[in-house]
């Protein structure tokens, strides 16, 4: 399934602007500059996050060269292991029972959020992969082998913290502190100091990065590094709120189809209720307290709850393994039929939608329809229809990717306009830009120099005034509005439009209109 996935994402979306493309992109400048310990963003030490997943890019590109496909393929196998550690944990869990791995793995990979993330470059797979081996650490510490467990975990704390940051901190500890509630016959006399010497283990290793690095990118990087990645965080998350309660709607999308299937509820009322043992309370003591602090915190994004959803799928698993008959799948498969016909509505024309109207696109939306309505039929027959939950979240992914994804590809790839920027730095240009740059060009055309950055029109137009070969990266709002302009290159970008412009040419566009920039994208 891992290989559909990713072979549906490469084909429906390029490397997406503007966080997939910024993180390639600072890998690209740390290859170019030969620095591994400092990540560089636009010419400039980049302290948002830490450098665990570039080094992972950076391995493969010493291997098979620079490519694209390396850092697109990262991610699938960091779900792999992901799999394969949720696979065995249900084994620690409950080891009478061989059939909850199984399923749990199934649930796991056909959620709706991890089958899109599990293809995206982004931090949170891979902090799933540690988050679950530092559950397996908890877990080993419970069953006996104390200095074991606790050095997994340390590792594992140490690991993510290169990774996200110190958020890692919320996906363990949690599970690990409320050990005498889940497992009843823990002994407290030294669990709590373990856990702190799993956390000092896991400091050490972060530190072993971070105290060279902040040496090697100075001040204002050490001050980003040691005090951004917590304090001034926690201060911007609350700058941007978003309600408490903003989770409970979005969470049937994002676990889809399982948390919209009633025999589950069904199944996880019954087991909470009659059979809550000690791998029911281990799953709960992860996911609950996660998804609180998530909630009171505001910034709050889909994806933070990702390495959670292995505890989910563990759960819902061993609830529905206790279930003697599980219906209800009318809900679930009553959506994708829905969304099915949506999508094919577009694909038709019979509903209008920009970049949607495409002929080719009715077989998927008529594959989809066709085998929403097979799983059903198939998950009739059967007493526990996981494997046919499992094709149907399956499904919407892929054919939605390849319906709804794949028209909008040519907005969201900037190679043609990376590789115009490109040649001309070669040529002896300097290309500017106007707005926020998030490295989105970078990688894409293999850039060898960073680009002014200009945030006002006006500053902008002096500098090109004093650098009349100088060539900008603007923002029209749309294609149409260059018609009367000469143009190196443009192309759509997003839902407006991005162009390269000699000195001359953006001069007389700024004089005559304003344009977007790309903070209005992000």
């Amino acid at each position: 399934m891992l290989i559909l996935l990713a072979a549906v994402a490469y084909a429906s979306r390029p490397l997406t602007p503007i966080d997939e493309t910024r993180y390639i992109g600072v890998a690209w400048e740390m290859w170019l500059r030969g620095d591994f310990l400092v990540p560089f963003k636009n010419g400039a030490p980049y302290s948002h996050k830490p450098p665990l997943m570039i080094w992972l890019y950076q391995a493969g590109w010493a291997i098979f060269g620079v490519n694209e496909w390396w850092p697109r393929l990262v991610h699938p196998l960091m779900a792999a292991g992901s799999l394969l550690l949720t696979f065995s944990l249900a084994r620690r869990l409950w080891p009478e029972r061989a059939d909850i791995g199984g399923s749990a793995v199934l649930i796991l990979v056909s959620s709706l959020l991890w089958t899109i993330f599990s293809t995206s470059a982004m931090f949170d797979i891979i902090l799933a992969f540690f988050t679950l081996i530092g559950m397996h650490g908890v877990l080993m510490a419970a069953e006996g082998r104390v200095k074991q467990g606790f050095f997994v975990l340390g590792v594992a704390i140490g690991l993510g913290v290169l990774t996200k940051g110190p958020v890692i901190l919320l996906h363990v500890l949690p599970a690990a502190l409320l050990a005498p509630w889940w497992n009843r016959q823990q002994r407290c006399s030294h669990w709590f100091a373990g856990i702190l010497i799993a956390v000092l283990i896991g400091a050490v290793i972060a530190l072993a990065w971070a105290l060279p690095a902040g040496l090697a990118g100075g001040k204002a990087y050490q001050h980003a590094i040691f005090w951004g990645q917590t304090a001034d965080r926690m201060v911007e998350s609350f700058a941007h709120r978003r309600p408490l309660w903003w989770y409970l709607p979005i969470l049937p999308a994002l676990l889809f189809p399982w948390l919209v299937w009633p025999g589950l509820w069904s199944a996880l009322g019954k087991f909470v209720r009659q059979d809550f043992d000690r791998g029911g309370r281990f799953c709960l003591a992860w996911l609950a307290p996660v998804v609180i602090a998530f909630s009171f915190i505001s910034g709050k994004q889909p994806h933070y709850l990702i390495p959670v959803f292995p505890a989910f799928a563990l759960l819902a698993s061993r609830a529905l393994a206790s279930a003697p008959r599980i219906r209800g799948l009318w809900l679930p498969t009553l959506v994708v039929l829905v969304i099915g016909g949506v999508l094919l509505a577009m694909a038709t024309g019979v509903t209008s939608h920009a970049g949607l109207a495409n002929r080719p696109l009715i077989g998927p939306s008529m594959l989809m329809v066709a085998m929403a309505a097979g799983c059903y039929l198939y998950g009739r027959r059967v007493t526990r229809p996981v494997l046919a939950m499992a094709m149907l979240g399956i499904v919407t992914s892929t054919l939605g990717q390849l319906t709804l994804v794949r028209p909008l590809y040519p907005a969201y790839d900037v190679g043609p306009l990376a590789r115009a920027i490109q040649a001309a730095q070669a040529g002896g240009h300097t290309v500017a830009h106007l707005g926020d740059y998030h490295d989105q060009y970078h990688f894409a055309g293999r850039l060898q120099a960073p680009l002014p950055v200009f945030d006002d029109g006006e500053k902008l137009k002096v500098w090109l005034i004093r650098h009349p070969d100088a060539y900008v990266v603007l923002y029209p709002k749309e294609i149409l509005r260059l018609e009367a302009i000469p143009v190196i290159a443009s192309q759509r970008y997003m839902d407006g439009a991005v162009a390269l412009l000699d000195a001359q040419s953006a001069l007389s566009f700024l004089s005559l209109e304003p344009t977007r920039t790309s903070r209005q994208y992000r």
